[in-house]
């Protein structure tokens, strides 16, 4: 089995990474952003996790213009599994910054979509392959708290639901995981809120849906039920609670 991983020293994307080897050693490559002071530490753990080989390239999600020849170098050999794991947050000002704004649109959405196209050509062109993206439950409607981040994450969750029914015909399979907020280091020193997740039980989830060919997952499970309802809230009210 052959692994990319896109946002090669994202906490989550390296426990789904680790999941997947828990029966059997992979060889991995892990695209991050150049000069990440985590480069090591995540080479490391994969290596510990039973990886046949590691290799890292350096990946920048905000630049477009250099995805063409990371995917090439990735796909040397068939890749079986691609995690596009990468993004960042916003914060309460977020919204008042248009470099900030920006960034994050670049990265989140317009990133996301970028690696898309590109693994979708590279994998429908092999016949095979498994694409695992990782949105987020804050797209499912957005939030005034954290709307920029959540306005990305619904743009690039419909993209890859979309993208797995345009790629279901030649052998190439989508999965879109949405789960809460994760504790890692990218929520470090925010304050913890209900149904909160750790990277190993959204790895968990994730594989355990892939093998079931699932299109997209929550986790936890029971933000399905909870978000029926709140998707279908009326503003003024949905404002109150969130």
């Amino acid at each position: 089995m052959r692994i990319l991983l896109l946002g090669g020293a994202s906490e989550l994307g390296l426990a789904i990474v680790g999941e997947l080897m828990a029966d059997q050693p992979a060889d991995v490559v892990l695209a991050g952003r150049p000069g990440s002071r985590h480069r090591e530490a995540a080479i490391e753990s994969i290596r510990e996790a039973g990886a046949a080989s590691v290799r890292w390239l350096d990946f920048d999600a905000a630049d477009p213009a250099g995805h063409p020849a990371v995917i090439q170098a990735a796909f040397d050999q068939p890749v079986d599994v691609a995690i596009v794991a990468f993004g960042v947050l916003d914060d309460p000002t977020t919204w008042l910054d248009h470099a900030a704004t920006v960034r994050l649109a670049q990265t989140n959405y317009v990133g996301a979509l970028s690696v898309g196209a590109l693994l979708a050509q590279q994998m429908r062109a092999q016949g095979h392959g498994q694409i695992i993206a990782l949105s987020s439950v804050a797209g499912e409607r957005t939030r005034r708290s954290n709307f920029v981040y959540g306005s990305s994450k619904a743009g690039m969750d419909g993209y890859y639901l979309q993208l797995g029914v345009a790629l279901k015909d030649f052998g190439v399979n989508v999965l879109v995981v949405r789960p809460g907020a994760v504790n890692g280091r990218m929520t470090a020193g925010r304050r913890r809120v209900p149904m909160s997740v750790t990277p190993q039980q959204v790895a968990r989830a994730t594989v355990e849906a892939m093998r079931r060919g699932k299109a997209m997952i929550r986790v936890p499970a029971g933000f399905g039920p909870l978000m029926a309802v709140y998707r279908n809230l009326p503003a003024g009210l949905a404002s109150r609670l969130f």
